[in-house]
């Protein structure tokens, strides 16, 4: 038995060894950890102020933001029909040029779309919407639109370039500058349209900050000459699956994920839907951290594995492997002490919200480690087959919601049932996702 066991643990040692260099000097696992190192930056700060911004505002102030946001959050898939995206796919850096330029070009006409929309027709989708508190907000959304484009198109911009060190840059810059303006403006005017105009311009900030890396980029790297031989018709035929079948999807699923706030504002009040919006927005924080951080450098890789004909299924499983080991800690802290975290950092009338927290902690826990499923599926050539899953998951999540709310009188219970509708919805999509990259190799 000893000589078994002499015999055993140096090859085991050597094993884990070997291991840790592996990932030590993997480049994927070296650029996530610059994500994340970012990404970490940027929500430390933001968890610092926190504290101040929450006891300067108020539930109700937070409740007005989180439903103007709603319906930010619900538009901005539209702003460049989801062509920023397809930056990182082309070979050559003229077509991708190409792809921003066009995507610029069209959130600037849907900007203009939207003015004239809200203009003739105010009234109308204040009275459908039930959007009465946020009426004098409503022409800021055409403003999110340009600078939300802004902002994808210089993201996917680094991802191509793998300039992940300047993207954690300008996510910490971005995130100092506006939570100070909370901060600093809130002592004096600790209104609903603070938050809300600094919400806004914040797109603006990240995009200008990235701007200014992108340009020290050009300078110092060799600039392809030449113009790009393919037109702007030509890349709309080639890469028409993102508005077609990926603009809608992300439309849907901003749309279930707005839908909680925008309810809970008409039949509970703005207190309601702040608690929902601090509960949601602070989940989102480990998903972006550790998720975000993940998918993004993901993406970059897998479509450089499906050109070299790599095992697509394995790397995909391996990622959310790794992601729900990394992952599981933060959103169980969550669930087993959501409410009396949340009162003690944020104050007492904040319990509440821990509580919507707890149950949504396991939605967001699929949902952060869903991540490279995401980020494979335009690789894969199944946005089609998303936009079918996302609708299917959206009436779902009506269901959901119609039954607490209606059949059941209870906001917690709704946000129990619209949960766990999504850890279904998310968990099927992951082994779709998986099966499928199995024919892609083969088939590719």
């Amino acid at each position: 038995m000893k000589k078994f066991f002499s015999y055993q643990q140096p090859f085991f040692l050597a094993r884990i060894q070997r291991f840790l260099n592996n990932t030590y000097n993997s480049q994927f696992v070296r650029n996530v950890a610059v994500v994340v190192s970012g990404t970490a930056g940027a929500q430390a700060i933001t968890m610092a102020f926190a504290p101040f911004i929450t006891r300067l505002y108020g539930p109700e102030a937070f409740g007005l933001q989180g439903t103007y946001m709603a319906i930010v959050v619900v538009v901005m898939p539209i702003s460049a029909l989801s062509f920023p995206i397809a930056i990182v796919l082309p070979r050559e850096d003229s077509e991708a040029r190409e792809i921003a330029r066009l995507s610029a070009y069209i959130a600037l006409c849907m900007a203009a779309i939207c003015t004239f929309v809200i203009l003739a027709a105010d009234d109308f989708l204040v009275e459908v919407l039930q959007l009465h508190e946020i009426e004098s907000y409503l022409l800021l959304i055409p403003l999110v639109i340009v600078f939300s484009a802004w902002l994808h198109i210089n993201q996917q911009w680094m991802l191509r370039k793998k300039q992940f060190k300047i993207s954690a840059r300008a996510g910490i810059t971005q995130a100092f500058l506006t939570s100070s303006a909370k901060t600093g403006i809130g002592f004096f005017s600790p209104q609903a349209a603070v938050l809300i105009i600094i919400s806004t311009l914040g797109y603006a900030i990240h995009a200008f900050i990235l701007s200014i890396g992108i340009n020290k980029v050009e300078k110092n790297c060799l600039k392809e000459k030449g113009m790009s031989r393919i037109t702007i018709k030509q890349l709309i035929i080639k890469y028409y699956d993102f508005p077609v079948f990926r603009t809608p999807q992300i439309f849907l699923n901003a749309f279930s994920q707005s839908m909680p706030i925008i309810v809970l504002a008409s039949f509970f009040g703005p207190v309601s839907a702040g608690f929902y919006g601090l509960g949601k927005g602070l989940l989102d924080m480990p998903s972006q951290l550790i998720g975000k951080s993940v998918g993004d450098v993901f993406y970059s890789r897998i479509s450089e594995a499906a050109n070299r004909g790599e095992k697509l299924n394995d790397l995909i499983f391996r990622a959310t492997l790794g992601l729900a080991v990394v992952s599981f800690i933060p959103f169980a802290v969550v669930i087993f002490f959501g409410p009396s975290l949340f009162g003690i950092v944020f104050g007492s009338e904040w319990f509440f919200a821990g509580e919507y927290a707890r149950w949504l902690s396991f939605w967001m826990f699929f949902s952060c480690i869903n991540k490279p499923t995401i980020a494979s599926i335009p690789v894969l050539g199944l946005q089609n087959l998303l936009l079918i899953y996302e609708i299917i998951s959206l009436v779902i999540r009506i269901v959901a919601l119609f039954i607490g709310f209606h059949i059941l009188h209870s906001d917690v219970q709704a946000i129990i049932l619209f949960s766990f509708t999504g850890v279904i919805a998310n968990i099927f999509l992951i082994f779709l996702t998986i099966l499928k990259s199995k024919s892609f190799r083969m088939t590719h």
